[in-house]
Formats: C-alpha cells, structure tokens, sequence
C-alpha cells in the first residue's frame, strides 16, 4: 500500500489511549473515532490519547454509519465490550460497509465455540461484503502463539496447563462487572457461577441460542485446538469468586470492596479432545491488593514437561500493541469472520503498517 493505512477507533477508553498512539507510531493514520459517552463526543482525540490536535473529533454512536461513510477507513479497531453479543452491531455495521475490523473482545479472539450463531452472521455478510473481521490482543500471543510453538517444539504432550491473572482495574467497568467484582459471595454466586451448574446438553442450547457467557479461557481453547489441529470432544468452565481479607478501593467500579465480598473471580475451563491431549486453563481476574501483580504461566506436559512463566507482564500495552501489529494481517486477510490461528503470524512492525499491506 503507498499510503498510509486509514484506521477508526470505536471506542474511546482506557484501551483507546494506547491502541490511537501506537496507530500514529506505525506509520498508520486515525481518520474517526466513535463513542457513546457524552463527556468525550465532540473532542479531539487528542485529549484522549495526548500530544497535538489532530483535527478528528469523537462522533457518537448513532451518526458512527455516516462518518464511516465519509471517511472509507481502512481498518476499525472495536475497543468497548467482552462479549460478542456486545460488539456486534459494530462489527455487523462494519461487514455491511465492507470495512475491515480487529476487537480487543474477549469472546471475539474465537467465538466460534461460544456464540456461532451470531459469529455465522457476522462472517456471511464480511464474506459478501468482502473484508476480514477477528478479533485479537494480549491472548493472542500470551495465551496462543507462544504455547504453539512450545509445542511445536515438544515431542509428544499429554496435556496443556496455563494460569493467567490481570487487574480489572485496568480494562474498564464493563470487564470488571463481567468478573462478579464487587458482588456478595451470594450474588456471584447466582449471577455467575450458577450458570455453569448445567449439562453438556443445557450448556450447548444455550450457545446455540447465542446467550452463553463464556469466560476468556473458553475460547483460548478453542483457538488452541485450531491451531494445533485437535479436535475438541468436550469443555466444561467453573468460576470461583476470589476475595480479600481486607476492604479494596476500585476506582473503575467507584466502590469500596468489601472484605470477604467477590474481588473478581478465576474460571477454569477444561477441554478434553480426541487427539487425547487434554488443556486445562485458567484466567484470574480481580481487583488487585497491593499484594497482587500479573502473571502468565504455562506447563506443556509430556516429553519433556516445558513450563513458561512471564511474570509482571504490561498486559494493557501489550494488549494494545498486538492489536496494532495485527492490522495489517487483518486487511491482508480473507474476508469472512477469521480468528488469528489463521492470520500470518504476528510480527513486529520495523517499517509503517502500510509497507506489509499486500496490494
């Protein structure tokens, strides 16, 4: 591509700070940005991310269709929601105009297995419109690529163990109220962890119907069994509530957590396949002590038993930085609802994003 690559950003929070610069860094341009919230409508995007006016101003929501028009980016970046059923009328409204779209959303890293019904949606109209849709971030290489090729590199494995903590504190209220912080222990237990107390067969009609709520992990597996070529027979969550012995200030949620109430909680999910190889994963989420830090720690067992521990990883930037990295994969992409296990391996961008955009 001989010009620089045309990005809009779609929703301006936390993530948004980050992902705006690294754009302008890589050699990309922001040409629009779209927020709800009334406080940021109308500014610059410059006093949101720093530095220097741009001279592009946050449009709300319901006029996102028109701008989108009118400047013909490139590549959106979705930055709000953990959900699929939450970012899809971006990514719906993005297939329709045919524009390319990457999402730090949870679910859409592989929501094939959590909700296909609106995946199948999403993927028929981005493949008759002709442009890619996937969805990426820290799991990308945290929880995928880099476990991949530790087993690319190991003989024979018989199972696949990983642990990954994060401070919801830094993602914004929408994550931190999807990890039960601040509930009672009652209420995280009716409102989360109720849900998995079900059959395979209950389970697999409510994914049918496009209402599950997976945790991250759930999907993390399936983009692991995809890249690896398993064949997953079956999957099973539980989510524990994790707790303090002392009262936590959350800025994000304006609340004091009490002690003995949900911080967050952990979710373990389980997936047995064909191959024999079972993974078992487990993401932690909460709102940190002073105590708490991140870390990301995987086992391959087997021959040999390989174990990987990133400790204090800069999960928001990181985040933020395969987001960027990943743009032109994306565009360079096959159009259709494609996950990253698909994509050209990820890589550091040495020269501006539109010299790797394939013509």
């Amino acid at each position: 591509m001989d010009r620089k690559v045309r990005v809009v950003q779609y929703g301006t929070g936390k993530m948004a700070v980050y992902t705006m610069r690294y754009v302008y860094e890589k050699g990309g341009e922001v040409v629009g940005a779209v927020d709800l919230n009334p406080d940021v409508i109308g500014k610059d995007i410059s006093e949101i991310m720093g530095g220097e006016s741009k001279g592009i101003k946050v449009t709300a929501v319901e006029h996102a269709e028109e701008m989108l028009k009118q400047v013909k980016p490139d590549i959106v970046i979705v930055e709000t929601m953990s959900l699929l059923n939450d970012i899809k009328d971006a990514f719906l409204l993005c297939a329709k105009l045919g524009i390319n779209a990457i999402s730090t959303c949870e679910e859409a890293f592989f929501p094939f297995n959590s909700n296909p019904t609106v995946t199948e949606e999403i993927d028929n109209l981005a493949k008759k419109n002709g442009c890619t849709i996937t969805g990426s971030g820290y799991q990308d290489v945290y929880w995928g690529e880099l476990i991949a090729a530790i087993a690319g590199s190991t003989q024979r494995i018989t199972k696949i163990k990983g642990s990954s903590s994060y401070n919801v504190e830094d993602y914004g209220i929408a994550l931190a109220k999807a990890h039960g912080a601040g509930l009672t222990i009652e209420r995280f237990d009716d409102e989360i962890a109720s849900v998995d107390r079900i059959t395979d067969s209950e389970r697999q009609a409510i994914i049918n119907k496009g209402e599950y709520l997976p945790s991250y992990m759930w999907n993390v597996n399936g983009w692991l069994c995809s890249k690896l070529g398993l064949t997953p027979i079956n999957q099973t969550q539980k989510c524990v509530p994790q707790t303090y012995k002392e009262d936590i200030d959350s800025s994000t949620l304006g609340m004091t957590v009490k002690a003995g109430d949900a911080t967050g909680m952990s979710a373990v999910v389980t997936t047995e396949t064909k191959e024999g190889i079972t993974i078992e994963s487990e993401c932690i989420g909460k709102v940190y002590s002073k105590e708490d830090y991140d870390k990301n720690e995987w086992t391959i067992e087997g021959e040999p038993n390989t174990t990987i521990v990133v400790a204090r990883p800069a999960t928001v930037e990181l985040t933020c930085g395969t987001i960027v990295n990943r743009i032109p994969d994306v565009i360079n992409g096959k159009p259709g609802y494609v996950s990253t296990d698909k994509l050209d391996e990820l890589k550091y961008l040495v020269k501006p994003m539109n010299e790797y955009v394939r013509d």
